[in-house]
């Protein structure tokens, strides 16, 4: 086996069989993604539309393409036939986007609710006054065509664990608040994706069920050729 096979290996083997693993394929070339592929790795996370799109036409079919990145909803129509999560949902109007792209295609997409739980401005996401202008919307019913399984956020980029700690904890609340509100007979809604390569640990600890993990399988980051 390659590096990269024996990184999946390694990060797959110290965690629960029961969390997921999406490997950070966004600017790695094709044949980075195929070593971890032969490798038995179907699930990829990217970040840009229009690689995604790219990377998804010419590599094998099964595999499933996570979307991680911010999403613009002019954008949404170019992944909908063939994306397998959208991780970050952050306003209503992405997701009532998202709902009318998947009709189109005539698929129900899974999506998670990002929420802003870092100390920096930087990032985006929900708090939980913008998450309720989403479920409790007039028109939320009508969305038959998207299917929310659960959360993600970052943490904000410290050292600090104690404070990275704390920031997975909340999101874990979050999560069981709204599962206890708006998703107690929702069987599907149960994922946290929370937790890449620096602080994956710290967040399985704390409840991640999908960790994003990109340099710690592929390397440092590098620009696409």
């Amino acid at each position: 086996m390659g590096q990269i096979a024996d990184n999946i290996q390694r990060i797959k083997t110290s965690i629960p069989k029961n969390i997921s693993l999406v490997a950070v394929s966004k600017t790695k070339p094709n044949e980075d993604i195929m070593q971890a592929y032969q490798a038995g790795h179907l699930a990829f996370g990217e970040n840009k539309v229009q690689d995604m799109v790219a990377k998804a036409e010419t590599l094998p079919k099964d595999i499933k393409w996570h979307f991680i990145g911010h999403l613009q909803t002019n954008k949404i129509k170019y992944i909908a036939p063939f994306v397998d999560l959208i991780h970050a949902v952050d306003s209503w109007k992405l997701l009532k986007e998202i709902n009318k792209q998947a009709k189109k295609n005539k698929r129900i997409i899974s999506c998670l609710l990002q929420f802003h739980i870092a100390d920096e401005d930087t990032k985006f996401g929900l708090d939980m006054d913008g998450v309720l202008d989403i479920l409790q919307h007039p028109s939320y019913t009508d969305l038959q065509n998207i299917q929310i399984i659960g959360v993600m956020g970052m943490a904000s980029f410290t050292s600090d664990q104690a404070q990275i700690q704390k920031e997975f904890s909340n999101l874990k609340k979050i999560f069981e608040d709204l599962k206890n509100s708006f998703f107690k007979e929702a069987d599907g809604f149960k994922d946290i994706s929370m937790g890449m390569s620096a602080d994956y640990q710290i967040a399985v600890e704390q409840g991640s069920t999908i960790i994003r993990v990109g340099s710690s399988i592929f390397g440092a980051r590098a620009c696409m050729v």
